[in-house]
């Protein structure tokens, strides 16, 4: 347990973090990577490029210092965190490593204000905080690893097929080498997943939402390829370089993502390739919860884009309890469950369940954002309302 005195002087650094901005975080993270290159293997070098990754650690670093004195209220940022890590396969080695170069950062930068005093604090505050996620990685670890069809770590999964979905999405049905069960998953979690790209010096570590329903054998992500952008370099490789009957290495599924109380009311809401989570939910709610009524919304720019339509429309016609409505931005067809333009949702207010139903969102950052500002507006309380965010965290 932290003392007094050393909270006291994490919390009296607070001005100097929010004067320095990510100046901190830029600096830390190049001389770790400079000093531990190997770590290009685990980090996405994507968001570094485009500052992503900076922008949520200084987040993350004021939050804990602002917090110090009462963590409980992030715990919520712990759990999304440390889930995100075991798809890396981070160990306690490497928490050793950052936070070396965080205490050096902070001296580096701030030499003046950096006493032996605030060297400690930061020291032992940043040891609690290693210890509270090195601790639930652990569990999630033996949890996953003791679960039937569990493992640890990476492996070797092949692709039993590849198949489009849209004029950008494609999907990968991916079987275990070994020819063992696969663990399971709750709906709206992802799958780690570890490649190495041509002409590329590193392995590339990414996350892709699971698309279908668990089935103890496989499994299936829908991977959008993201065109001419740094952060598609995976993306691109697996479109273009991983066939069928290729190897890749797989960890396991994890994320806190995902679809609670199945039996309630349930609104699926998504945008461009943010519906392949959604799909893996509305599998999955069909299969073991039929009775429950559901709302698949989805936006897109045009038909072409549009994955799984078919599959949702086939399902549409044989699940009562479900109703689809789709927006798009051009070339719109005419249809009672289609509209042109963006999502609005007020037009439908009277058939969704305000008051007692689970909202699940995923998309672009800013397409959740305008979608739970118009729930909140419709008067659904926030804690109805979920969502996913691709890459590193932000809130909304």
């Amino acid at each position: 347990m932290l003392s007094a005195h050393t909270i006291a002087t994490v919390k009296s650094t607070i001005p100097l973090l929010e004067s320095a901005g990510v100046a901190i975080t830029d600096h830390f993270y190049q001389r770790m990577f400079r000093l531990n290159p190997e770590l290009k293997n685990i980090f996405n070098m994507a968001n570094q490029a485009n500052g992503r990754q900076q922008f949520a650690l200084f987040n993350a670093i004021a939050a804990y210092a602002k917090n110090i004195d009462n963590l409980g209220v992030l715990g919520e940022i712990v759990e999304r965190v440390a889930q995100k890590h075991t798809s890396f396969f981070i160990q306690p080695e490497h928490y050793d490593i950052v936070g070396h170069h965080l205490i050096e950062t902070l001296r580096e930068l701030a030499p003046e204000d950096f006493t032996p005093d605030v060297e400690q604090a930061w020291s032992e505050a940043y040891g609690a905080l290693a210890e509270v996620f090195i601790n639930r990685e652990g569990d999630l670890y033996r949890q996953t690893e003791k679960a039937q069809g569990g493992w640890l770590g990476a492996r070797q999964f092949k692709v039993l097929s590849k198949t489009p979905e849209s004029s950008l999405v494609t999907s990968f049905v991916l079987s275990p080498v070994d020819g063992k069960p696969v663990v399971g998953y709750k709906p709206g979690q992802y799958l780690g997943i570890k490649v190495q790209p041509r002409h590329c010096e590193y392995a590339q570590m990414r996350q892709y939402s699971l698309s279908d329903k668990p089935n103890s054998e496989t499994y299936r992500i829908s991977v959008k390829r993201e065109l001419g952008e740094v952060n598609g370099l995976v993306s691109n490789h697996l479109h273009e370089s991983v066939a069928q009957g290729d190897v890749i290495d797989v960890l396991p599924p994890a994320g806190d993502f995902f679809q609670q109380n199945l039996h309630l009311p349930t609104v699926l809401i998504s945008a461009g390739v943010g519906l392949t989570p959604m799909m893996s939910m509305l599998e999955a709610t069909i299969d073991s919860h039929p009775s429950t009524a559901i709302h698949f919304l989805h936006a897109c720019e045009n038909p072409q884009q549009h994955s799984f339509i078919k599959r949702v429309s086939e399902l549409e016609k044989n699940t009562q309890q479900l109703a689809t409505h789709t927006w798009y931005a051009h070339q719109a067809p005419q249809a009672d469950n289609i509209s042109s333009g963006l999502m609005s949702l007020s037009p439908l207010a009277n058939k969704l369940p305000l008051s007692s139903g689970n909202f699940y969102i995923c998309g672009p950052a800013g397409f959740m954002k305008f979608i739970k500002d118009q729930l909140v507006d419709l008067g659904v309380n926030e804690a109805q309302i979920h969502y996913e965010v691709f890459g590193p965290h932000s809130d909304l």
